[in-house]
């Protein structure tokens, strides 16, 4: 999958129906990088940053997580850089962690929210 462009700092990585991808977007500013959302997986996460590599730019600096739901966060603990979220996705976040174990598939969640921005 490639990486379309939008505008000049403008690009997103489309949705992927069939494995429940959500689609990723980029802004490239001036002095920092930001992505939207964590994908689903860590797979997710290095297809994304390999299209932003054929593209020729840089990891993102910040990721900003959207909302709560697992296909926009199970990524996070492979991002690279800062996350951030509003207070209440996080709460969500360590909800679910705690009500379906994801522990002991990803941690605790201060170990892949680690640096995240309120």
């Amino acid at each position: 999958m490639r990486l379309e462009q939008l505008t000049s700092r403008i690009f997103y990585y489309p949705h992927q129906p069939e494995t429940v991808r959500p689609m990723l977007a980029y802004i490239n500013g001036s002095r920092i990088s930001l992505a939207i959302d964590a994908g689903n997986a860590a797979a997710h996460v290095d297809e994304f940053y390999g299209a932003l590599e054929e593209a020729d730019l840089k990891k993102p600096d910040i990721t900003v997580i959207t909302h709560w739901h697992w296909d926009h966060t199970f990524g996070m603990h492979h991002i690279h850089g800062l996350s951030a979220a509003h207070v209440k996705t996080n709460e969500m976040l360590e909800q679910e962690r705690t009500r379906t174990g994801w522990g002991y598939w990803y941690g605790p969640l201060s170990a892949w929210t680690a640096g995240t921005v309120y």
